[in-house]
């Protein structure tokens, strides 16, 4: 499979602070990827380097096999889509439409409508007086109906309700199914996305933590559950990443190194093993859940 983009040693640096550092990367065709990451991990800083909005300080990065930055070719197939994304205030949002219609060559109008009308946004309307959740939403409709080969989105739901959310996930995923291009979606968010998601790219301490297929994230941990007197004396040998509590029912994140007979002792003890979600599985990666909420429950329970 062909790689749209690709990153070699690049390092990004504002002054004299690091935000990426040596990352080295390579980005599928036709696949999406959620880009995912802590707040000021570096994920906006990444994609802005990839669409060309700004320069690597050191390295190499190609899109499309070339340069990104002043490049026409990369910003006539490449589509940024973020809430900081402007129009002119003189222009309606059917104005706006026409105008895509001339830029963006794999652009689909009538589906541009189609999805405005549905989420409830008239053409007549103009940009700026729209509400932060209805721009998020005509913006993620602007990055679907231009089907762009390499398609960006930066926090794309900021403002959006639970349905818009879902509503606009699952448009994405079924124009994608119909009309295959290499989507990057950015959110420190996993749950909101992950259930469309083949690739996750983990940024992480200026580089790259994880990047893989979400199903070999989750495989990288397991879900223990049953009585906790149970797991401290049968699962206690184990890295446990995260600890809660539900009633009498305790539930462990551990590392999935474990052999066949150790995985045999825990069931004979009556301890459940499941995967973990793919948001589990990255708060585990970043340490979030570390500790838990439970946690400083029972320290002031034991103080």
């Amino acid at each position: 499979m062909m790689q749209t983009v690709t990153l070699r040693d690049v390092t990004k640096k504002y002054r004299s602070l690091t935000i990426l550092d040596k990352v080295n990367l390579d980005i599928r065709e036709s696949v999406i990827t959620g880009v995912v990451g802590r707040n000021g991990a570096g994920k906006t800083t990444l994609l802005k380097m990839i669409a060309g909005f700004m320069k690597e300080s050191s390295g190499e990065l190609r899109v499309f096999g070339e340069r990104p930055f002043n490049s026409l070719s990369v910003s006539a197939n490449m589509i940024f889509i973020d809430d900081l994304m402007g129009f002119p205030d003189s222009l309606t949002l059917g104005d706006i439409l026409v105008e895509c219609e001339r830029f963006y060559a794999n652009w689909d109008g009538e589906l541009a409508k189609r999805l405005l009308e549905y989420f409830s946004l008239p053409l007549i309307l103009n940009h700026r007086v729209l509400s932060k959740g209805k721009r998020s939403t005509f913006n993620a409709v602007v990055g679907i109906a231009a089907r762009c080969p390499l398609t960006m989105f930066d926090e794309p739901i900021t403002g959006m309700d639970s349905a818009a959310c879902r509503d606009f996930y699952r448009a994405l995923l079924k124009d994608y199914i119909a009309h295959p291009r290499t989507i990057l979606l950015s959110s420190h968010h996993v749950e909101e996305m992950e259930d469309i998601l083949e690739d996750i790219l983990l940024i992480d301490g200026k580089g790259i933590g994880f990047h893989g297929p979400i199903t070999e994230l989750q495989e990288k941990f397991l879900l223990l559950q049953g009585k906790l007197e149970v797991l401290e004396k049968y699962a206690n040998k184990y890295a446990v990443i995260h600890r809660s509590s539900a009633g009498p029912i305790s539930e462990w994140i551990v590392d999935s190194e474990h052999t066949e007979a150790e995985l045999k002792e825990l069931k004979q003890a009556g301890i459940r093993i499941s995967a973990v979600s793919a948001s589990n599985a990255y708060l585990a990666m970043t340490g979030q859940t570390r500790g838990g909420v439970d946690d400083v429950f029972n320290a002031m329970e034991r103080a």
